[in-house]
């Protein structure tokens, strides 16, 4: 019912900056919540940041406060991911999630109703 389209991946060095795009259609309109969430080989998906779509109070994986900040433009239906001070341990696919359900600052992957396709950053040492 959301459509939802990562971009803005790449390869950078350690101590590097990658903003991350992440465009929504459809049903955006329907959405209580936004979240980046990564993936790197062999793990689980992992929670990196929410916020909220009616105020836009975030929340963050503590490997990422102060280096990852999480923004919106409601004009363009789009969610932003700044992330500064990469480190070579923040390398995965970086995924974006809508959720539906309103459940209060949830880090869970079972509490978002859609995804993309992912975004691969690479953060070399």
């Amino acid at each position: 019912q959301v459509q939802l389209v990562e971009s803005g991946g790449g390869l950078v060095q350690a101590g590097g900056s990658l903003r991350l795009s992440c465009a929504a259609s459809g049903r955006t309109f329907s959405r209580r919540a936004m979240a980046w969430f990564r993936q790197a080989p062999g793990m689980e998906r992992e929670f990196v940041a929410a916020i909220s779509w009616s105020d836009d109070s975030t929340y963050y994986a503590d490997s990422v406060k102060g280096r990852f900040t999480i923004s919106p433009d409601n004009a363009k239906n789009t969610m932003y991911l700044q992330m500064n001070n990469l480190k070579p341990e923040d390398t995965a696919v970086y995924y974006c999630g809508a959720m539906i359900a309103w459940r209060w600052r949830s880090q869970r992957v079972s509490d978002f109703d859609s995804w993309g396709q992912g975004t691969q950053v690479t953060v070399s040492s």
